[in-house]
């Protein structure tokens, strides 16, 4: 009877039943997991079993983008990503990785209805690196650089914040070998500008200007392997846009002229700022379908030249309302959501999150790139906004601006992003 009992003890550990009390006891503080910066939400919290952080799996691997199953006749979990498969078993300290046999420190366990796993053993696996941080009680994930889009805008500089040497690590017009153009795809030339007639200007009020050495500019950007888009840049103060708008004459001269001088480029990026601000609710479907009509336009005219379009837009949880995001995100190539101007430094996570869900509930992830402004974050935070692009699996990021990226800044970025050359 005693070898019985024994026994079914031991069955009952195993399956985790019986590791309730003990691990409750063995914790005194709930533990938190950060994923480059993003706390991880739990149904079931993490525990330490013998020094080690058990965890949900499916919370972990939803966030990384990793496919998992449970088989649960077997008891057992399977996860992949990438070129990367792992097997583990409940109560069995043996895991697979590609198939070669590896032994946990703990194994992993049943808890309230839930599969927890050695977080350590599953995030490593999958190239995440993994910090114990004692401040938070918790885990800090950076997951593995992944390859997405990377835009840079090339705009207002000066010799103090020159986009040039920031990108080509040299004083013009020398390049270095690769400078920071390893981490930038793509460059935004904010060189142009448009006046109520519809004329196209390199030179603006806001000074957006095309400097004289924009060809070699370009230059440099095809040495580079480095993708261009001019930007056409408006601000809706004195109503110039409002203005343009209700103008077919105007609009179409604009759409002529871009049209003309995109044949330099892969595309244009459109960035006209502050429709619908303080405009009645009521009114709001007439400046959207306002500036709808003129993307139509511009996107009519730059498919067939093989040029893509690309909108930069203030976020949806913005003041500025004139942009209806559905529409846009069919009749242009690529989103651009400036996430930010929120009025905290660094931007607020939440906020900056919010805008790209509300954002997705009507364009596809792929279609979209968060923008990050730079001078409202640090080495440490840009981590997380391009987390947020990643957890999404947004098409990837833009950066505003070239010329005052710091070190740390293109060394967090570098860690964390590759690319995408298109």
């Amino acid at each position: 009877m005693r070898k019985i009992i024994l026994t079914i003890t031991l069955a009952l550990m195993l399956s985790g039943l019986l590791s309730a009390p003990s691990l409750a006891q063995e914790q005194e503080r709930e533990i938190s997991v950060l994923i480059d910066g993003l706390p991880v939400a739990f149904d079931v919290q993490p525990v330490i079993q013998n020094g080690r952080t058990l965890v949900p799996f499916r919370s972990i691997a939803e966030i990384l983008n990793i496919s998992v199953t449970w088989d649960g006749p077997k008891q057992t979990v399977s996860a992949s990503g990438g070129n990367i498969n792992i097997g583990l078993q409940i109560g069995n300290n043996t895991a697979y990785l590609n198939n070669t046999p590896l032994v946990l420190d703990v194994p992993p366990l049943i808890l309230n209805g839930r599969t927890l796993i050695p977080l350590r053993f599953f995030s490593e696996a999958f190239g995440c690196k993994v910090d114990w941080d004692s401040s938070i009680n918790g885990a800090r994930i950076t997951s593995p650089r992944k390859e997405i889009a990377v835009i840079g805008f090339y705009a207002l500089g000066d010799r103090q914040t020159s986009s040039w040497t920031n990108l080509f690590g040299r004083e013009f017009p020398e390049t270095a070998a690769t400078g920071n153009t390893d981490v930038v795809g793509q460059l935004a030339l904010g060189w142009y500008s448009l006046d109520k007639q519809g004329n196209l200007l390199t030179s603006s009020k806001q000074n957006w200007i095309r400097p004289d050495s924009w060809q070699t500019v370009l230059t440099a950007a095809g040495k580079h392997g480095l993708k261009t888009e001019m930007v056409v840049q408006l601000t809706d103060g004195e109503d110039i846009i409002s203005s343009l708008l209700i103008n077919e004459t105007a609009m179409a001269r604009a759409v002529s002229d871009i049209k003309k001088e995109a044949k330099q480029y892969a595309g244009v990026n459109l960035d006209f700022e502050g429709l619908g601000y303080q405009v009645e609710e009521k009114q709001l479907p007439i400046v959207q379908e306002r500036f709808n009509r003129f993307v139509r336009l511009l996107s009519q005219q730059l498919q067939p030249a093989g040029k893509t379009l690309t909108l930069t837009l203030h976020p949806p949880n913005s003041v500025y309302k004139g942009y209806d995001y559905q529409f846009l995100g069919k009749a242009a190539d690529k989103i651009i959501i400036m996430a930010y101007d929120y009025g905290s430094k660094p931007e607020p996570t939440d906020l900056v999150n919010q805008a790209v869900l509300m954002a997705i509930a009507a364009v596809p992830g792929e279609k979209l790139i968060l923008g990050i402004s730079i001078p409202s974050e640090t080495p440490e935070s840009i981590i997380t906004k391009v987390g947020i692009a990643k957890k999404h699996k947004l098409n990837g990021i833009a950066l505003w601006r070239l010329g005052v990226i710091s070190d740390g800044m293109w060394e967090s970025l570098r860690s964390t992003v590759k690319p995408l050359r298109q």
